[in-house]
């Protein structure tokens, strides 16, 4: 009975935590973008599926992305299912703003939706205006009423990259609730053998360890990189210190560094969100030597020190530019992609928060990355890698060994993939 009754108030809990983020989001959205974007774009939702929907008669495969991270995740998958299933219409759904906004247009699915917040009503009419043949949940989302109608109606539905750790819910005494939603899932593809072995002892057997399909992706991104002029003319020739998907955390670190070395190195600072006055303080503090991308020209942005990026999108081509990296994010939430610059050989740096992140751990370990907690210690690693050509020289050889040894996880998903759909 206690178990029962505990499930009962598990999920009468989760359904309270769902509704009461969206009443959040909602009373947040004068005051902040985000929340408006997330707001509005769910407006009307089920009419505009409806009407984008209308008169299709092919099959529809669905692929889940929380943001803008997770789609560059599934991005070899759906791309590559495009191509081994071409009858199949892509629907994809974003759940935050940051992947929606981005990727609205994405020429890759037919369809793109926010996902309606999860409750049993909304799943049952989004899962029967849609009637997907196949659903793909990338990484992280666990949604508990979208897949309890998938697994209703018998519809395969996998998470893919999925990677899991002992302090997760799923794998506390009172996480049964959450350990159900696990074992509604038709398949889980984990990134490491450690995640399999975690949901194996909770009585999960339909699992497969596929590695990490953001491998995949960057290799297909170094393979296409775009030429930039404008940072062809800045680079002049000069090695390049990358910083990608900063916070103001690591500025605070980063500024000190940048103008002790802004004679010997140039630098390229892609925030991770953009804000003008965040940018204004970094020219401030560099007077005569930072420029905008949007502000500069080619005629004469070679005669800057620091080239600030103020647009989204460049990021992984920018790197193919780099002599050394520094990933942001690990001052604070979380590291962000490593594997954009690692691709390209670069000796990378990020902060002391790193440890969720298996591909970061991979490359501290072979000697690739570098976490440092603050501006000495990065000093002190830049300058001894500055003066020593064989050790970046090593480091390049085994970063790029690394990405392509992990490689082929989009592969190994589609490969069962066959066995839940026929091509039609």
């Amino acid at each position: 009975m206690y178990p029962i009754t505990f499930k009962i108030l598990s999920r009468l809990l989760y359904s309270l935590g769902t509704k009461a983020y969206s009443l959040l989001l909602q009373a947040s959205a004068p005051f902040h973008a985000k929340a408006a974007q997330w707001v509005a774009g769910r407006k009307d939702i089920f009419e505009q599926i409806q009407n984008k929907l209308a008169g299709n008669t092919q099959p529809v495969a669905w692929f889940h992305c929380a943001s803008l991270g997770e789609f560059e995740q599934g991005r070899p998958l759906i791309e590559k299912f495009s191509s081994e299933y071409p009858k199949y219409k892509i629907l994809l759904t974003f759940f935050s703003p940051s992947g929606y906004e981005v990727r609205k247009n994405y020429a890759g699915a037919h369809y793109i939706f926010y996902l309606p917040q999860d409750s049993a009503a909304n799943a049952r009419r989004f899962v029967e205006l849609v009637k997907p043949k196949l659903a793909v949940f990338v990484k992280y989302e666990f949604w508990y009423y979208y897949l309890a109608e998938l697994h209703r109606r018998q519809i395969p539905a996998i998470s893919v990259s999925a990677i899991f750790r002992p302090s997760q819910l799923f794998f506390k005494p009172y996480g049964g609730f959450y350990r159900g939603i696990l074992k509604l899932f038709t398949h889980i593809f984990t990134q490491n053998q450690a995640s399999a072995a975690l949901l194996q002892n909770i009585g999960l057997n339909q699992i497969t360890v596929a590695g990490d399909t953001r491998f995949d992706r960057v290799l297909q991104t170094a393979a296409s990189v775009k030429i930039i002029p404008l940072v062809e003319q800045f680079k002049a020739g000069k090695p390049i210190f990358v910083v990608g998907s900063s916070w103001p955390q690591d500025m605070e670190v980063l500024l000190p560094f940048i103008k002790q070395h802004i004679n010997q190195i140039k630098f390229i600072i892609a925030p991770h969100e953009i804000h003008a006055d965040e940018l204004n303080k970094i020219v401030a503090y560099l007077p005569g030597q930072a420029i905008r991308f949007s502000q500069a020209q080619e005629a004469t942005v070679a005669n800057y020190q620091v080239l600030l990026i103020d647009n989204i999108g460049m990021l992984s081509s920018l790197y193919s530019y780099g002599t050394y990296a520094y990933i942001g994010g690990a001052f604070g939430k979380g590291l962000h992609n490593t594997l954009e610059a690692a691709v390209f050989g670069l000796p990378l740096f990020f902060g002391p928060t790193y440890l969720k992140f298996q591909e970061a751990i991979d490359l501290v370990e072979l000697g690739v990355a570098h976490p440092i907690q603050n501006t000495a210690e990065l000093t002190a690693i830049f300058t001894r890698l500055a003066t020593d050509a064989a050790e970046r020289e090593a480091i390049t050889r085994k970063a790029k060994n690394y990405v392509h040894e992990q490689a082929g996880a989009t592969d190994i998903i589609l490969k069962q993939v066959d066995q839940w759909l026929q091509k039609v």
